[in-house]
Order: structure tokens, then C-alpha cells, then sequence
């Protein structure tokens, strides 16, 4: 059976292929080869994700975008990690209008709305500042910082390594460096003090970032951290006092503690307390009295304290107990304490007999204390002032003998 030839089976010739049978049979043979099949698929993935982006467009164009000009991070200096990367050419970049911009440590989120939420404070470069959270900006200030203290040649060595103010070499005095600077429109002038500050965080903060930057403020000396409280008022715009504590009519019951200006101090006894309280900060351009119902009234004790002011270049402004008391430096007296009677009712009648003295004298000073009734009386009237045919001005700018 093994010894015959096997035979090979007859097959007839194949008729040649259509071009569609071709195009098949390669097909075929391509999804036959794990290679190739391999290959078309990335192809065809890379070709549509093209096709999807000429369509669609950038990805990140429906995000909001904001630019903002890092020269004034450049400028500082900032060692916040990142800024410098973060820089482009600014020439491709539209310039903003605002000249620094502070966000709050609330996080900023998307509203329902779509708006964006949270809180920012930008503050303009000609010093006004917007405010705003969650709704519109409103306007809440009228200048610019001013200078950090202390001012180069204005200050000597004080007590316990403080330093105190001096005359400079060419004659400017502290109360001008440090006074807010004001220009005279020709309306009736209006000055506000608020004072108490230091002592309650709260309301400090409160009457520095809420009251128009010429709203004088004035601190107690035994606040802690006065320094920054000060600093952080002038970078606001406001102009500074401290309170002298002054002997009150029934000292020693009522006693404003143990650098409190008595009547029948010595001289030597005068200077060394006049001279503590001065050493406590820098940046302010005058003293107030803390009490001083007795003191004021006294032309011995106010002559032997206002020598000191003199010879420092210091300010002095009383809350009206001392208007007839006259003075070395230059000084002012308020006309009238706002909140005496802490009623917002009564609040707004003091403000209004204050524009009644302004329209007379052509100024009038008003001094309250940072209570949170007095804080927002203020605040909504003083912004009325400008439209009720008056112009807001710094403390320093109503004093005599400058």
C-alpha cells in the first residue's frame, strides 16, 4: 500500500481579483498583523483628538482669566515662591488701573449665579480703595499710605531704647512729616477724631479700615502693639495722636495710670513723663488729652507741658476741655464730642450742628470714641459730607501756629 505514489489532487487556476476584492483581501492581512492593526489604531485615536481641537478650540477658553502686573512684586522684593515664573511679557499683557491688589484669607468660590464669591480689597493707585464681598464694590477710602515711620532724621535715642521726636537738621518738624497732607478746595472744612483706639482689636481694626482716610485716629499709649496699630492706620491714610494721660478732677480715685500728667509736677518731673509718652510709638504728629478735666485748665501745668511739645516739634490737639488754654506748639481744639450720648440719634444731631459751625467758621472738629455706633455713624456721614457742600479734612490741617 506504501509502495504507490500518492497522488496530488487537480486544482483549476484562480480568475484574477476586482480592485474592491484587492482593497479586501489587504485589510484582511493588515487585521491579520498584530503590528499593524496596532499601529492604524494610534493613528486613527491621534486624528481624531486633532479633529476635536480645530473644532472645539482651547480647552481652557471657557475658564476666567484674570492678568495682573507683577512689576510692584518685583519692586518689593516678594519672596512668595513662584511670582518670578509666574512673570510674561508685559507687552502682551493690557495694562490694569490698579495699583495693588488684596484678597482676603476667605477662599473665593463660584456663586450659583456664576459670580465669584468671597471678599478683595483693590486699592487704586491715587489711594482710594473698593471693597466688596460677595456684591458689589463700594468705595471706602480718599488717599494714599502714608510714609512708614519713622521718618529718617526725625527721631533721637528715648527711655529704655525707644526713640523719640526730634526737629530734623533743616528744620521739619514731626507734626508736618507725619500729618496727612491736604490741599483746601474753598468749602467749609470738617475734621473728625475718633479715639480709644488700641485697647478693643475689634473696633480698632474696625474704625482704620471702615472711616475715610482722613478721619484722624488717636491711640491710648498702653495699647498693646501700638506700633502696628499705628502703622497699620497710616498705610490706611490715616493720620495719628496719641493720648496724654492727664490729671482728671478727682484724681487720685480716678487715676489714668502711672504716667499720668499731674498739675503739680516739677518741671524735671513733667519733661520725663511728657517724654514717656512720646517715646511709645513713632508716626504720630501730635498728642491728645486721655481725661485732663483738672490739668487742662491749669496755665502753669499746660505752659511747662507744651514746652516739651515745642522743643520736640509735636502737636497738640484737647477735646475742647482746653480751648482756652494757649500753647508753644501749634494746636487745636474740637468743637464738640459726637457721642457723648451714645444714641445714634444724638450721634447724627452733633454731626449736624458741626456742619452748622463749619458754615459759620469756615471749620469745626468734632472728637468721639471707637465705640461701633460712633464708628458707623460716622462712616456713613462723613462720605455725605463732599455732596452737603463740605470738604472732609485731616485734623492736622485745622491747627493754629503752624
Amino acid at each position: 500500500m506504501f509502495s504507490r505514489k500518492p497522488q496530488i489532487p487537480h486544482t483549476p487556476p484562480k480568475p484574477p481579483a476586482s480592485r474592491g476584492g484587492q482593497a479586501r483581501a489587504l485589510a484582511l492581512r493588515v487585521a491579520n498583523n498584530p503590528w499593524l492593526s496596532a499601529g492604524g489604531a494610534g493613528l486613527l485615536f491621534l486624528l481624531t483628538l486633532i479633529t476635536l481641537i480645530m473644532v472645539m478650540g482651547d480647552a481652557k477658553a471657557g475658564t476666567p482669566v484674570v492678568r495682573l502686573s507683577l512689576a510692584h512684586a518685583a519692586e518689593a522684593g516678594s519672596d512668595v515662591p513662584g511670582w518670578k515664573e509666574a512673570l510674561a511679557d508685559e507687552s502682551e499683557i493690557a495694562p490694569i488701573t490698579t495699583d495693588e491688589l488684596t484678597l482676603s484669607d476667605e477662599p473665593i468660590a463660584l456663586a450659583e449665579n456664576g459670580v465669584i464669591g468671597g471678599s478683595a480689597i483693590i486699592t487704586l493707585p491715587e489711594g482710594g480703595r473698593l471693597e466688596g464681598a460677595g456684591g458689589p464694590m463700594i468705595a471706602t477710602g480718599g488717599g494714599s499710605a502714608l510714609p512708614q515711620a519713622p521718618i529718617a532724621g526725625l527721631t533721637a535715642p528715648g527711655p529704655g531704647g525707644a526713640v523719640l521726636p526730634i526737629i530734623g537738621g533743616d528744620g521739619r518738624k514731626p507734626w508736618q512729616a507725619y500729618a496727612r497732607p491736604f490741599t483746601a478746595n474753598g468749602k467749609p472744612k470738617v475734621a473728625l477724631i475718633v479715639g480709644g483706639l488700641g485697647l478693643n482689636r475689634e473696633n480698632t481694626r474696625r474704625a482704620i479700615e471702615q472711616l475715610p482716610a482722613e478721619v484722624t485716629l488717636s491711640f491710648v499709649i498702653y495699647a498693646e502693639d501700638l506700633q502696628g496699630w499705628i502703622d497699620l492706620a497710616r498705610a490706611n491714610g490715616h493720620e495719628v495722636l496719641l493720648e496724654a494721660p492727664m490729671e482728671p478732677n478727682d484724681y487720685p480715685q480716678n487715676d489714668p495710670g502711672p504716667y499720668t500728667l499731674l498739675t503739680g509736677a516739677a518741671p524735671a518731673e513733667m519733661v520725663k513723663k511728657t517724654e514717656w509718652v512720646l517715646s511709645r510709638a513713632s508716626g504720630y504728629f501730635g498728642l491728645t488729652n486721655y481725661q485732663g478735666e483738672r490739668f487742662l485748665v491749669s496755665q502753669a501745668a499746660m505752659n511747662s507741658f507744651g514746652a516739651v511739645l515745642k522743643q520736640r516739634g509735636v502737636a497738640f490737639i484737647d477735646d475742647g476741655l482746653g480751648a482756652r488754654k494757649g500753647l508753644g506748639p501749634p494746636r487745636a481744639s474740637a468743637d464738640r464730642i459726637v457721642d457723648g450720648d451714645m444714641s445714634a440719634e444724638t450721634i447724627g444731631r452733633n454731626f449736624f450742628a458741626l456742619e452748622t459751625a463749619a458754615r459759620s467758621n469756615g471749620q469745626a472738629m468734632g472728637a468721639g470714641y471707637a465705640h461701633p455706633v460712633t464708628i458707623d455713624a460716622a462712616a456713613v456721614w462723613t462720605r455725605a459730607l463732599e455732596s452737603r457742600g463740605f470738604q472732609l479734612a485731616p485734623a492736622s490741617a485745622l491747627l493754629s501756629g503752624r
